[in-house]
């Protein structure tokens, strides 16, 4: 193999006894994952918002950020429960570029995997303890699952994992709703048939065990949007796609149907100020259809201090160093306009 292992990194439980989940944060999991949960399955009618950084780049501003989206949530809390992003590991289409905190805790300087299991789990762990969050992060590597498990209140698996046999039989194994993303191509095919099989109990290889799952019923669709053959942008998130996707689920008998809305990537082209209008677009369908309202169960936006997004380096405090996000105020507005929507 033409490859170079330069040292072991401390499994899971090292980790976690170096940065414990004390009992007060083991009881907030508890209690969040009980709420989500109620949601998904209908018993629970609030609207769910998962919402924060394209990429966690650096602990102060993530921080700063989620300390002002708890006092956003107070605002809220009957109608919208909001799950944070915290991303801390970034999928790359040519697998070049910026690959989040796990990789580069600091963007500007080399990868330090070590370093970087140990921000991730102190980003997660403070936000807990600051906000009362327990937050949505991307399960890029499924091994890697482990290190934050105690922590995460929902997890999503993204667009170029969701046809990987690994990524569905570990969401089959969690006991957090895992949003699986439409491919790129936009088959819904194969985002079904993912939710189907981390709907179903497995036995696979995970960590180097042999491992029993016992199916995860709050496996669920999100809709991102998908690029056509000439690499254009197209929606995914209109009245005709969110009836058509139902029907689907009736068809496969799948549990607690349920469909997240992604309104940037290829739902927006990319235009990160179309969140808005996409995420009150939606809303008016769930308006006017009583199977849309209780089958769409949240939106996806991507959100940070600062409007747009910058190149690594240039230094400006809550920007994204990724995709482009809805700086502060914008979030703020679309936020409480949801509220008086719903």
């Amino acid at each position: 193999m033409n490859l170079e292992l330069t040292r072991e990194l401390p499994n899971p439980d090292a980790i976690k006894a170096l940065l414990p989940a004390a009992p007060e944060i083991q009881a907030v999991k508890a209690r969040r994952d009980q709420e989500i949960r109620d949601i998904f399955s209908g018993k629970d009618h609030r609207f769910l918002l998962i919402v924060g950084p394209c990429s966690a780049d650096r602990q102060d501003a993530v921080l700063d950020y989620m300390n002002r989206l708890k006092d956003l949530q107070a605002q809220v809390a009957d109608s919208v429960y909001i799950i944070p992003r915290i991303y801390t590991n970034k999928p790359r289409t040519t697998g070049d570029g910026y690959k989040g905190m796990l990789h580069q805790p600091d963007p500007q300087e080399h990868s330090d995997m070590l370093r970087g299991l140990m921000s991730i789990r102190e980003l997660h762990l403070k936000t807990v303890e600051q906000t009362g969050f327990t937050c949505a992060d991307e399960m890029l590597y499924p091994e890697n699952h482990a290190y934050l498990d105690d922590l995460l209140g929902y997890v999503a698996v993204g667009a170029r994992s969701v046809e990987n046999q690994q990524h569905r039989l570990t969401a089959s194994g969690l006991n957090v709703p895992v949003g699986m993303k439409n491919p790129t191509s936009g088959d819904y095919a194969v985002m079904l048939n993912a939710i189907l099989a981390a709907q179903h109990r497995h036995t696979f290889v995970y960590r180097g065990w042999e491992a029993h799952s016992q199916g995860n019923p709050f496996a669920h669709a999100i809709l991102r949007g998908y690029v056509n053959k000439h690499g254009q942008s197209q929606p995914n998130y209109h009245y005709e796609d969110l009836i058509r996707l139902r029907e689907l689920y009736a068809e496969k008998k799948l549990e607690n149907p349920a469909v997240i809305i992604d309104a940037n990537h290829a739902n927006s082209g990319k235009e990160y100020l179309e969140q808005v209008r996409i995420t009150k677009e939606v809303l008016h369908y769930r308006r006017e259809n009583p199977e849309i309202r209780q089958f769409v169960k949240g939106m996806m936006i991507e959100s940070y201090l600062e409007d747009g997004c910058q190149k690594i380096g240039e230094g400006v405090y809550g920007k994204s160093i990724t995709d482009p996000c809805l700086g502060w105020e914008k979030t703020q507005r679309l936020v409480l306009d949801m509220a008086e929507l719903l």
